[in-house]
C-alpha cells in the first residue's frame, strides 16, 4: 500500500512512545501506538509494565469511537495470538474499526510473523509496512536480541581519564566522572533489567548499583556478580558472559576484568565511553586482554551512533556492528 507523507513522522512518534516501555515490559516487546484521525491524535499507547496492557489495546482504550476511520501507527506488527490475558492486538484493531495500519517492524515472534498483517488485509484493513524499521528495531534492541539471538542485549559502561585509567594505581576511582556523567550512567542502569559487576570491583568498591534518581529509585536493577564463586546476599553469581541468560537487558559496568570478558566473548552490542577531562598516569587501565590478536581485527567493529558533552565530560556511544 501507497505510504502518505506524514507516516515517517508519525511513526517516529510511536517509536518515542516505545521507550518508555523498557525496560518494565519484560519478556515482552516494548511496543509504542499512536491513533490518528483526520491529522488528530486520537490516543496513545505503549507496553505495560510485565508485558499487558499491549500498546495497541492501551491506545484502543483511551480511543473508544475515535479509533473508527482511523490509522494506527505501531512500531511492531500487531500480535495474531490470544492468550488468557486478552484477545490478539490485530482482532482489537479490526474490532475497533481502524481503516488504515501503519507498522515499523514485522514481528519476528513465530506465533505472529506475518499473521498479524495478513488478518488485517483479509479484514479490509489497509496495511502500510516497514516505516522506519530500524530505529523501531534500534528502540526494542534488548526484545529483538533476546527473541532473534537468544541472549541479553549487553551494553558495556566505561568511564575513564583521557590516558584510558578507569582508576588511580590504588583502585581509587571515586569520582573519575562529574555530576551530570553520572547522573547519565544512573539514567541507564533505569533502563536495563540487570546490571553486573566483577568480584574485585565488588570487594574494592562494594557498589549499591542502585538508581538515585528522583521518582526512578523504584527502577533499580537486579545485580550480578560475574564470578565462578557464590555471591553476596541481593546478587546472582554468574559463571561466564554467556551463562548470563533469561535477560533482555544487561548493564557492564565494572571492572577491567568484567569488561573484557565481555568483549573477549563478542557479548557486547552497545558502548559507552564516559571520559573525564583528567590524566591519571599510572593508573589502572580500563580493559584487560580481550583475546586481540591482530590489529586488523579491532576495526570496522564498533560504529559511533551519539556523542555529547555531559558537564565537562564526554560521552560517545557505539554500537556493535554485525552481520547477523
Amino acid at each position: 500500500m501507497r505510504r502518505a507523507p506524514a507516516d515517517t513522522d508519525w511513526m517516529a512518534v510511536a517509536i518515542a512512545l516505545s521507550r518508555r516501555a523498557r525496560p518494565g515490559a519484560a519478556p515482552n516487546p516494548n511496543v509504542g501506538c499512536l491513533i490518528v484521525r483526520n491529522g488528530r491524535v486520537v490516543a496513545r499507547g505503549w507496553t505495560g509494565a510485565g508485558g499487558r496492557p499491549h500498546a495497541e489495546a492501551a491506545a484502543l482504550a483511551v480511543a473508544g469511537a475515535g479509533a473508527r476511520g482511523a490509522t494506527a501507527y505501531v512500531s511492531l506488527e500487531p500480535c495474531a495470538h490470544e492468550s488468557m490475558r486478552g484477545p490478539a492486538c490485530a482482532d482489537s484493531l479490526i474490532a475497533a474499526g481502524v481503516s488504515r495500519v501503519v507498522i515499523a517492524s514485522q514481528d519476528p515472534d513465530p506465533r505472529t510473523d506475518g499473521a498479524g498483517i495478513a488478518r488485517l488485509r483479509a479484514a479490509g484493513v489497509e496495511v502500510v509496512t516497514d516505516v522506519l524499521t530500524a530505529d523501531a528495531r534500534a528502540a526494542m534492541a534488548p526484545w529483538w536480541t533476546r527473541q532473534v539471538a537468544a541472549r541479553p542485549f549487553v551494553t558495556l559502561k566505561l568511564a575513564t581519564s583521557l590516558d584510558g585509567c578507569i582508576a588511580l594505581a590504588d583502585g581509587s576511582s571515586r569520582w573519575i566522572t562529574g555530576p551530570r556523567a553520572r547522573a547519565h550512567g544512573h539514567l541507564e542502569r533505569a533502563g536495563h533489567q540487570a546490571i553486573l559487576v566483577g568480584r574485585r570491583t565488588l570487594d574494592i568498591d562494594a557498589p549499591r548499583l542502585d538508581v538515585r534518581l528522583p521518582g526512578l529509585e523504584k527502577r533499580s536493577p537486579d545485580k550480578l556478580l560475574l564470578t565462578r564463586g557464590t555471591a553476596p546476599e541481593g546478587w546472582a553469581a554468574v559463571a561466564s558472559p554467556e551463562a548470563v541468560t533469561g535477560l533482555d537487558s544487561v548493564l557492564v559496568e565494572g571492572g577491567a576484568g568484567a569488561a573484557a570478558a565481555f568483549l573477549a566473548a563478542d557479548r557486547v552490542d552497545r558502548l559507552l565511553l564516559y571520559r573525564a577531562p583528567i590524566l591519571i598516569g599510572g593508573g589502572r587501565p580500563a580493559l584487560g586482554d580481550i583475546g586481540l590478536g591482530d590489529l586488523a581485527d579491532a576495526h570496522d567493529r564498533w560504529r559511533l551512533v551519539d556523542s555529547r558533552l555531559l558537564g565537562s565530560d564526554r560521552l560517545d556511544v557505539y554500537e556493535r556492528t554485525r552481520r547477523d
